[in-house]
């Protein structure tokens, strides 16, 4: 057995935890299919998994070895099929795309961007599996096995390569609940009698208030508030139960707005759009798997930057 056979051999039994089942699955006997576990294992010098009467489970040094193998053998499958194409390009309408893909955005890209479209890039490429982390904290992209991460805001990585997508437009918003208690802001000066949900990066932090265009300058009003958080569902659902103004991205809460959950407010003291951005690691070649999948994400953000930049205030 080649040691990529073992490979196949060892990501089959973790994904089934059965070596009994793996081994029907790849029809070669179940002494071959530990064998080969085993031989892995003396290879690398560590257990892979913890093997009982009962079931198979992964070790953490296994889960490891396992993500990595399951890339390794996508890549191997890309590279001996590259020239079955008949459209021999690069673009998600091409076939073939197999593998994990795994990427990184904030929750409100991911429910009303990303996640809607999915099933028309999985229905076209069955081979294809995505990993969709949604969190509100700067991701380790290298370290944490990402191919590639949305990220809103100033680029401050420079050890990653950034792919510019369009700027996010910003919208101040509150609750229905909200305004009918508080009534709604006009001006700036208003501010003063109105809450603001605060957000910060880190908690102790200070926020920095109400950002706002004046005169073309931007302008932070200092505001009170009872609530300050540091993610992005918890600044939303704050907004929602009427504690405070929040500023976000429109993209993140077209959904609330469109159902009457969210109300735009001060839409002329919006503040600039903050530019959207796809990063990924600088690798010299890209796995032809993940530059489709990013060429997607390019194309399905930027159709909703333009009809976000087209929708009325």
């Amino acid at each position: 057995m080649s040691p990529f056979d073992r490979m196949h051999t060892f990501v089959r039994v973790a994904e089934l935890a059965s070596f009994t089942q793996a081994a029907e699955a790849l029809g070669i006997p179940k002494a071959s299919a530990s064998t080969a576990v085993q031989q892995l294992e003396t290879q690398l010098g560590t257990r892979l998994l913890h093997r009982t009467t009962r079931r198979v489970q992964l070790t953490q040094d296994g889960q490891a070895y396992y993500e990595r193998c399951k890339d390794l053998l996508a890549d191997v499958d890309e590279l001996q099929s590259m020239f079955q194409h008949a459209d021999g390009g690069d673009g998600a309408g091409g076939s073939g795309l197999r593998g994990r893909v795994r990427i990184d955005m904030s929750t409100g890209m991911a429910r009303n961007v990303v996640v809607p479209h999915l099933p028309e890039l999985l229905a076209r490429h069955p081979g294809l599996e995505v990993e969709l982390s949604s969190t509100e904290r700067r991701v380790d992209v290298v370290r944490e096995g990402f191919d590639c991460v949305l990220r809103t805001g100033a680029v401050v990585d420079a050890s990653l390569i950034a792919r510019p997508l369009g700027p996010a437009r910003l919208v101040n918003c509150a609750s229905p609940a909200y305004l009918r208690a508080h009534g709604t802001p006009r001006t700036l000066d208003d501010l003063a009698h109105h809450r603001l949900v605060h957000f910060v990066n880190t908690l102790g932090a200070r926020s920095g208030g109400f950002e706002a265009m004046v005169d073309g300058t931007l302008v932070a009003t200092p505001m009170q508030g009872a609530l300050t958080v540091n993610n992005a569902e918890a600044y939303i659902a704050g907004c929602l139960a009427g504690l405070g103004l929040i500023q976000v991205p429109r993209l993140g809460v077209v959904d609330l707005l469109a159902q009457g959950e969210l109300v735009e407010v001060l839409p002329q003291h919006a503040a600039p759009p903050m530019p959207l951005t796809l990063m990924y690691a600088n690798r010299r070649n890209l796995p032809r798997r993940v530059r489709a999948v990013m060429d997607w994400l390019a194309e399905v953000v930027g159709e909703h930057l333009g009809q976000d930049a087209m929708a009325p205030n």
